[in-house]
């Protein structure tokens, strides 16, 4: 499970598709916008990346020394607007969107539930100004305790 967090992120903010409809690429891009240089420099705006920002496993046991029971995975959503309103504004859709769906997947036993996180925490970094762009940005982090394996039993 853990090395796919970001993947459920992403079927996540899909899940709203008031937010997906005011992108113009009418989706969220993983990892990175996967175009030339020069073409991702003028993607147009706004859009959101999310990326897997890495793994650290928390604990081994004596059953297994060499895998860890949990791991924390950290999760990156880069948002990107033209103005700050609007950046505020997606953010703020963005953090419900999850909340959302990780609460209906979680409780009905959606396709996706085993991939949930067991819980997370959120920060948002500074918000930024790119000019060459120009552009508002901002990174949310979840910093997410997840299942190394796909057992159900955690529910």
């Amino acid at each position: 499970m853990s090395l796919q967090t970001d993947i459920v992120f992403v079927e996540a903010i899909r899940s709203n598709t008031d937010l997906i409809a005011q992108l113009p690429a009418g989706d969220v891009y993983n990892t990175a916008i996967a175009l030339p240089d020069e073409d991702a420099d003028n993607a147009p705006l706004p859009y959101i990346i999310v990326s897997f920002d890495g793994l650290n496993p928390q604990d081994t046991t004596k059953d297994n020394r060499w895998d860890s029971l949990t791991d924390v995975v950290t999760i990156g959503i880069v948002i990107v607007a033209q103005t700050r309103p609007l950046l505020a504004e997606l953010a703020i859709n963005v953090r419900k969107s999850i909340i959302d769906y990780f609460t209906a997947q979680v409780q009905e036993g959606g396709e996706n539930a085993e991939l949930i996180p067991y819980s997370y925490t959120m920060q948002a970094e500074a918000v930024q100004y790119d000019q060459l762009k120009p552009c508002f940005w901002q990174k949310l982090v979840f910093t997410c305790n997840t299942d190394p394996d796909y057992e159900e039993s955690r529910n």
